[in-house]
């Protein structure tokens, strides 16, 4: 089993809104052969506390245009992880000294990456740097 249309459909929109914020290494992983709670993994990261928040403010407005509000909601007030679940996708915006620490791509490497079409070449440079891994 895959990740459905509507789950990758959905992955891309919030990796757009997330490259508009400048959200850096952003990169989707198909969980579904897995994981039973969710077909997308989609994560992305930031320098700074403020800027996780921004880029967490731009995937919810975007996501919202299509009527989808996240189920679940963690770490908001920290700033550091903030998980947003949609049930289909679970999207990880994380500080980038917490995305290194944590390495959830190293966790999920087995996992097939989604290309997200984000229209240049950071998908590649973050599927990349998991097959390396």
């Amino acid at each position: 089993m895959t990740a459905t249309d509507s789950a990758i459909a959905t992955a891309r929109h919030a990796a757009r809104a997330a490259a508009e914020k400048l959200a850096e290494d952003i990169i989707a992983m198909d969980v579904s052969e897995r994981l039973a709670l969710a077909d997308i993994f989609l994560i992305a990261s930031a320098p700074s506390e403020r800027q996780v928040n921004a880029i967490v403010d731009g995937i919810e407005d975007e996501l919202s245009k299509f009527e989808l509000k996240p189920i679940r909601r963690e770490g908001r007030s920290g700033g550091r992880w903030v998980l947003l679940d949609y049930g289909d996708i679970v999207i990880h915006v994380q500080h980038e000294e917490d995305r290194v620490f944590y390495a959830l791509e190293r966790l999920w490497k087995d996992c097939p990456v989604v290309d997200l079409q984000l229209g240049d070449d950071t998908s590649a440079k973050a599927a990349a740097a998991v097959e390396s891994e």
